[in-house]
C-alpha cells in the first residue's frame, strides 16, 4: 500500500481554534474574577482602617444616647463678670437684624475679662441695651451678655460631663464645621465597607449556606421593630 494513501489527514488552524478558544475564555473569567476580588478587599479593609475608630466611637456614644436618662450628670454653672472699657463699647454696631461676630478688637478685650472667648461665635445686636451672644459647644452651654450703657459684661457656661460630650459629637451637636465634613466622609467610608462587604458574602456564599438567611434577618429585625413596636 502506498504511504501516501495510509498517512492521517492534516488538521486544519480552522478546526483547532474553537478549542483554543473554550480554554482561554474560562481562563480571561478566572482572571476578571481574580482582579476584582482583589479589589474588593483591598476596598474591604481600607475603609474598615479608615472607620474603625469612628465606628467604635458612634457604637459607643450609640450605647450612652439610649441610656441618657439613665447616666447621672450633674452640670456645672460657672458665672463670669467684668466690665469692658467704653472706648471698647463704643465699637460696637448699632442694634440691627443682624448676626455678625463681634469686632475682634471688643472681643479680644471680652476675653481678657472673663474665661471665655466670643471671637468668632455669631451676636444677637437686636436689641438695643444688650448685645449677647450664644457660645454653644458639644457637652456645654455658654454665653455672654454686654451692656451697651455701661459696659458690663455679664457670662456664663454650663459643662454636663465628658458623656454629654461625646453624646453631642455623635450627633453632630455644636460641634463646627471640621466635624460636620469628618461625619460626612466617615459615612462614606462605612457605605465602602458595607457595600463591598455585602458584595464578599454574595461571592463567598455558595460556600456559606447561612449567609443569606443572615444577611435577611438583619433586616428583618429592624424592620419588625419599626412596624410592630414603635408607636
Amino acid at each position: 500500500m502506498d504511504a501516501a494513501e495510509t498517512a492521517p489527514p492534516p488538521v486544519s488552524l480552522r478546526a483547532s481554534q474553537p478549542a483554543a478558544k473554550a480554554v482561554s475564555t474560562p481562563r480571561k473569567s478566572r482572571k476578571a474574577r481574580t482582579f476584582w476580588l482583589k479589589q474588593l478587599h483591598t476596598w474591604h479593609w481600607i475603609s474598615a482602617a479608615v472607620s474603625l475608630t469612628a465606628m467604635l466611637l458612634f457604637a459607643i456614644t450609640g450605647i450612652t444616647l439610649n441610656h441618657a436618662a439613665s447616666i447621672a450628670a450633674e452640670p456645672v454653672v460657672t458665672q463670669s463678670s467684668g466690665k469692658l472699657p467704653m472706648a471698647m463699647v463704643e465699637r460696637l454696631p448699632r442694634a440691627n437684624d443682624g448676626h455678625d461676630p463681634l469686632p475682634p478688637a471688643v472681643a479680644q478685650a471680652i476675653a481678657g475679662k472673663i474665661p471665655l472667648d466670643p471671637s468668632g461665635f455669631a451676636a444677637d445686636w437686636s436689641d438695643e441695651g444688650e448685645v449677647y451672644v450664644a457660645m454653644p459647644g458639644p457637652g456645654r452651654d455658654a454665653w455672654v451678655s454686654i451692656d451697651r450703657t455701661s459696659g458690663a459684661i455679664s457670662a456664663e457656661r454650663t459643662e454636663r460631663g465628658w458623656v454629654s460630650y461625646l453624646n453631642d459629637l455623635h450627633k453632630g451637636r455644636n460641634t463646627g464645621s471640621a466635624w460636620f465634613w469628618f461625619i460626612d466622609v466617615f459615612a462614606g467610608a462605612c457605605l465602602v465597607f458595607t457595600v463591598t462587604g455585602l458584595i464578599l458574602l454574595q461571592l463567598h456564599a455558595r460556600h456559606r449556606p447561612s449567609t443569606w438567611p443572615l444577611v435577611g434577618l438583619s433586616l428583618a429585625i429592624p424592620l419588625v421593630i419599626a412596624l410592630f413596636f414603635i408607636h
